[in-house]
This record gives C-alpha cells, sequence and structure tokens, in this order.
C-alpha cells in the first residue's frame, strides 16, 4: 500500500475565527488514534488568523475514507462546526518524489 499525503486549507467566516478554530482543534487527536493515520497536524497562518491548513498522512486511502466517511468526530463536526467555514481553499492529495 501507498501511503497518502494531504493538505487542506480552510478559511473562517469572518468573526467565527475562534470557533473554528475550537472545532478543528477537536478533530485533531481522535483522528492520530484511527487506525491507518501517520500525521494528522493542523496549523493556522501566521500572519492571516482564520486560515486554518491540515496537514494528513495514511496509510492508504481506504484508511483516510475510512476517517473522512465514518469518523464520528468528523461527522460532528460537518452537522455543528462546518457552518464556521468560509471555504475551502484548497484539498490536495500529493504523492512523495524523494
Amino acid at each position: 500500500m501507498e501511503t497518502l499525503f494531504i493538505v487542506v486549507g480552510l478559511r473562517a467566516k469572518a468573526g467565527k475565527e475562534n470557533e473554528l478554530r475550537r472545532d478543528l482543534a477537536e478533530l485533531v487527536e481522535p483522528s492520530r488514534k484511527e487506525d491507518g493515520n501517520v500525521r494528522y497536524d493542523l496549523f493556522e497562518d501566521q500572519d492571516e488568523s482564520g486560515r486554518f491548513v491540515f496537514v494528513e498522512e495514511w496509510s492508504s486511502i481506504e484508511a483516510r475514507t475510512k476517517h473522512h466517511e465514518l469518523g464520528p468526530h468528523i461527522q460532528h463536526f460537518h452537522a455543528n462546526g462546518a457552518s464556521n467555514v468560509e471555504k475551502t481553499e484548497f484539498a490536495h492529495t500529493l504523492k512523495r518524489v524523494i
């Protein structure tokens, strides 16, 4: 199986930066505990509050799909916290070159 690398950038709605920061932070530890997770890190742009970036590494596409579609913490976020997202600025699936 080939390792899967993903980076996702999210922009908070104006005035909802703190709420989105809290909601996204709550995803990190449960995601790190999932089978197949290698890395799951959340970053915020140093120069622009409210711009968040996830860097994910999964042992397989199946593990990431299970996380994204079935993870109860992810489902909770989609039902409750996603309303604080203005837009997904990017979502890239990457392959290692070197």
